[in-house]
């Protein structure tokens, strides 16, 4: 009987040591944004106080986008921080490290992956996991009701006063027109009236004979 206790503490011991040295993470499969932010949260099982570590999260199938990362330990302050130009924040305890990303934007849907390591003491540890995939859906805002006339009231008073110019100048070119008209039309009248007179056949100038005064043929004579 002492045999086997020893037999299954030999077994034990390696079990121990294998979870002891080995990492493992979780986190949820897909995440919906709906207003540009979102909390990822990975759970870890493994005891990361006294130990110098490093947790990341990182974008793409092949994870080459470091979208956030915090590096120490617990004994200082932990800056959650982006390299690559991401609005990230963080926190992180023994038992889980959530991801704040904010202004996320559609084309930026893609698998994201939790990375957990541990640097110090050795041996060195890491591991990551299968990964979540955060769908980015578009904001829509909604339509707001826009009042014209206050703050655009110059604008329309310009269009008003050009309205009635323009009516003013067609009313006074139809005025112009027909008073054209009409006094064409009485000039016509006017003219057959004064032509109603009958005129005379043939030549109407008349051929005076010249006057010469007789000569006195006696004077001549004398």
């Amino acid at each position: 009987m002492v045999l086997g206790l020893l037999l299954l503490a030999l077994n034990f011991i390696p079990s121990a040591q294998v979870t002891e040295n080995k990492i493992l993470v979780k986190q949820s499969p897909m995440l919906v944004v709906y207003d540009n932010e979102v909390n990822l949260s990975c759970k870890y099982t493994y005891n990361l106080f006294s130990k110098e570590f490093r947790a990341s999260l990182y974008k793409g199938v092949d994870s080459a986008v470091e979208v956030c990362v915090v590096n120490g330990n617990f004994s200082h302050p932990l800056q959650f921080h982006s390299n690559t130009g991401f609005d990230c924040d963080g926190n992180l305890d023994n038992e889980t490290v959530t991801f704040y990303l904010r202004n996320l934007f559609v084309n930026q849907t893609d698998i994201y992956f939790c990375k957990i390591e541990v640097m110090y003491p050795p041996p060195y540890l890491d591991e990551k996991s299968n990964g979540t995939i955060i769908h980015v859906i578009e904001r829509h805002h909604p339509h707001r009701c826009v009042l014209l006339w206050p703050e655009s009231k110059p604008f329309w008073a310009v269009i008003v006063v050009g309205g009635v110019l323009a009516f003013y100048s067609v009313v006074v070119t139809v005025a112009f027109y027909l008073y054209w008209i009409k006094s064409k039309k009485t000039r016509l009248l006017q003219s057959d009236y004064m032509n109603m007179t009958p005129r005379r056949l043939g030549p109407t100038r008349r051929h005076y004979q010249p006057y010469a005064p007789a000569r006195d043929f006696a004077a001549y004579r004398s």
